[in-house]
């Protein structure tokens, strides 16, 4: 007769080893799984950044121009003797006018299969965000604007997949901006008064520091980027906010322009957290103003803080905003009454993915720029209209040169 043997089950050590092993090979497999998948959100984050670099492309061959950046309609109204008056102040909150506060991304929208948005921003009566009828004017009313529709639509090709910040007190979050170049001053006004009003001293100044592919309240194209635009940044990835005070995107306020350098941003920043502000030490743009005022926060609102990168800082320092004005106009700077949410300032561009951030090139191109890119001398101030820097290349070096349009830099390096 056969004998059939008794089966043993697994022992108690048998089955730890087995569960310890497959512990070690999940422990492996999971760090490959995650940057796999921030690859993956790298990869489609560039992907939307070239979508919108060609957007830009388009506007251009449509218009001949580059999208204004702070552009829209405004309250101006026919005064004595033929003069053009305004009633109130740009930064005064209207729901009859925008007062030219749209960033640059409003007018690429129908490039970038936008085409529903962009009808409902051009004519009246947008509907309200809760989706009850408007009666709103064309082309909205200013940005801080949370009831109008279309400003908080969140629009896919103007987020990058690696930023996690969604819903309130964001509305319309972006995670691309426009490069101004590598100088803070005139980047609230450009040429402009606070009653839209340009100005000699005022255009003169900001043709002496607005050196970059965007300028505010003024139309630029590709013809004047005599740098070439493989040569030049028109515009570069920014975080938004998630409300931990970020130093990057949070920016701290009350900076004097001209005399606090780049290199003195991060003063205030918690010594055991680099990354983020010692609360006690600092007063940040949320603390000084409203939960709904940080980086990135509207898309549609062309104030520095919003949708502004300029080349200064290297990607991922810490972001400071100038002081607010007296009462005494400062045409080096900005004008009297702008409050801190509309102010200029150091404002680096910024990203969630590791060890650097994308930026457009003029010719469509998108590359990632590492936190350190050579970017000259931190401890000098930006360029001036009474600086005798002016028409000098850039304090920054390499990434300086970058933002720089016209400035007839050669890039001899690799980036």
């Amino acid at each position: 007769m056969y004998s059939r043997s008794k089966r043993q089950a697994f022992t108690l050590v048998e089955l730890l080893v087995v569960i310890a092993i497959i512990g070690v090979l999940v422990g492996l497999l999971l760090p490959a799984v995650q940057a796999a998948r921030e690859a993956a959100r790298r990869m489609s984050c560039s992907n939307n950044f070239k979508q919108l670099g060609l957007g830009i492309h388009n506007y251009h061959s449509a218009y001949n121009q580059l999208p204004t950046h702070k552009s829209g309609t405004s309250g101006f109204a026919s005064g004595g003797g033929g003069k053009l008056i305004s009633p109130d102040r740009w930064p005064t909150p209207s729901v009859t006018k925008n007062n030219e506060q749209q960033s640059f991304l409003v007018g690429i929208i129908p490039f970038v299969e936008g085409q529903a948005l962009w009808e409902q921003i051009s004519n009246p009566n947008a509907p309200n965000t809760n989706g009850t009828p408007g009666t709103w004017p064309a082309m909205g009313p200013t940005p801080e604007n949370a009831t109008y529709g279309p400003y908080s639509t969140e629009v896919p090709a103007f987020r990058c997949p690696s930023d996690p910040g969604v819903g309130l007190p964001a509305f319309g979050r972006t995670n691309y901006a426009a490069c101004l170049g590598d100088s803070p001053n005139r980047g609230t006004d450009g040429a402009c008064n606070e009653k839209l009003e340009r100005t000699s001293s005022r255009a003169l100044a900001t043709r002496t520091t607005q050196r970059g592919a965007f300028v505010p309240h003024q139309k630029t194209a590709f013809r004047d980027i005599l740098d070439g635009l493989a040569n030049t940044i028109i515009a570069g990835e920014i975080t938004t906010d998630l409300g931990d005070n970020d130093t990057r995107t949070n920016p701290k306020t009350g900076m004097d322009l001209g005399s606090q350098s780049p290199n003195q941003v991060s003063i205030g920043a918690d010594a055991t957290r680099p990354q983020f502000w010692d609360v006690g030490s600092v007063t940040t743009l949320t603390a000084a103003g409203s939960s709904g005022q940080a980086r990135g926060y509207r898309w549609a609102d062309g104030n520095p803080v919003f949708s502004v990168m300029n080349t200064i800082l290297p990607p991922n320092s810490a972001t400071g905003l100038s002081q607010i004005p007296s009462t005494s106009t400062n045409v080096m700077d900005q004008d009297a009454s702008i409050v801190a949410v509309n102010a200029t300032g150091y404002l680096p561009p910024s990203s969630r993915h590791q060890g650097g951030c994308h930026v457009l090139m003029g010719d469509g191109a998108v590359k990632f720029v590492t936190d350190s890119i050579e970017a000259g001398n931190q401890t000098k101030a930006p360029v001036k209209v009474s600086s005798s820097f002016v028409g000098h290349e850039s304090h920054y070096g390499l990434w300086g040169s970058l933002g720089t349009r016209a400035n007839k830099e050669v890039i001899d390096e690799s980036f």
